[in-house]
């Protein structure tokens, strides 16, 4: 038997599909903002005149000149991998509560659909975290290495000798502030975008896209991508310091490949590197990479909440034909 989304009337396993796929496609277009969030967040200068990174233009230019132009797609590999298999587990996740909630108490669903959303989609990013966060350290790794002083060959490369030389709980460095920064970031995003394709924008005829002549079951794309962008947008504001102080964790161990990069950090978990960072940086240091994070966050959320729904309209529309 199928498990059945009653919004969408799509099985689970297809919801599945259709997060990694779009994972997928919005890795693609992001990857160049990743890297450039990363390089600043592990930035230990001021982000001013005169320092490695002083802005986002000035930062991709200076990569591509002494890098190479495909230094903005570092750790493609590994990202890809990260985002197929986060999205395939938080969307099947999540729709999968979403549909037993539904079910086992309809009106309690109805009453509180908002805040089982949020519930229900920070769920569903623990679980896709922990099980891809392996890809997620790699992918730091190749990105904040240094490309005239590389310390791994590629992705399966790197995996190994993290494994071989640091051991495995290595591939986990930073998870602990991950999953406090992941649950609330993915609940609000899910909450957030719940609430504006379902009880703001489709108030709009303008924003109303019907499967047939007698039920309107999605949101157009426009409304989609508006509802996204925005809940990318409030819900990386709130967690933005947590995603900072796990990158610099991902990389104790690995300083001396970075060291053209400037002044390095070496701390001794969670607490030692919030420490270090208010008393040597300043509590605003906390929010480096902001800039280019807000413009991945509102173009990459924009994108994955609209081509996941545009990928579920399309196989509704051929399951009617």
């Amino acid at each position: 038997m199928h498990l059945i989304d009653n919004e969408s009337k799509l099985t689970v396993y297809q919801s599945a599909f259709a997060g990694g796929a779009a994972g997928a496609f919005t890795r693609a277009v992001g990857q160049p903002l990743d890297v450039l969030k990363i390089r600043f967040q592990l930035q230990l200068e001021p982000i001013e005149k005169g320092s490695k990174y002083s802005s986002v233009l000035q930062a991709v230019s200076a990569i591509i000149k002494e890098e190479g132009v495909t230094t903005l797609w570092s750790g493609h590999v590994p990202a890809q991998l990260l985002s197929i298999s986060y999205g395939v587990l938080q969307f099947s996740t999540f729709e999968t509560l979403t549909q037993l909630c539904e079910r086992s108490d309809p009106k309690f669903y109805l009453a509180n659909k908002h805040w089982l959303n949020f519930s229900n989609g920070a769920i569903a990013a623990a679980i896709a975290t922990i099980a891809s966060f392996p890809f997620d350290t790699v992918r730091t790794r190749l990105i904040a290495e240094q490309k005239t002083n590389k310390a791994y060959r590629g992705f399966l490369h790197a995996f190994s000798t993290i494994v071989r030389l640091e051991g495995t709980a290595a591939l986990f460095k930073g998870l602990v502030p991950t999953l406090s920064q992941i649950a609330p970031h993915a609940g609000i995003q899910f909450a957030a975008y719940k609430l504006l394709t379902q009880n703001v924008l489709n108030q709009f005829k303008y924003f109303q896209r019907k499967i047939n002549v007698s039920s309107t079951v999605e949101s157009t794309l426009l409304a989609n991508l508006i509802a996204g962008s925005t809940a990318g947008f409030v819900a990386k504001t709130v967690i933005y310091p947590f995603d900072l102080i796990k990158k610099r964790l991902q990389i104790q161990g690995f300083q001396e490949h970075r060291l053209s990069f400037g002044r390095q950090m070496y701390c001794n978990g969670l607490l030692d590197c919030v420490k270090l960072t208010i008393t040597e940086e300043g509590f605003l240091a906390l929010f480096k990479g902001y800039g280019p994070s807000m413009l991945k966050a509102g173009l990459v959320s924009a994108l994955h909440f609209a081509a996941y729904d545009e990928i579920k309209y399309f196989i509704l529309k051929i399951q009617q034909r």
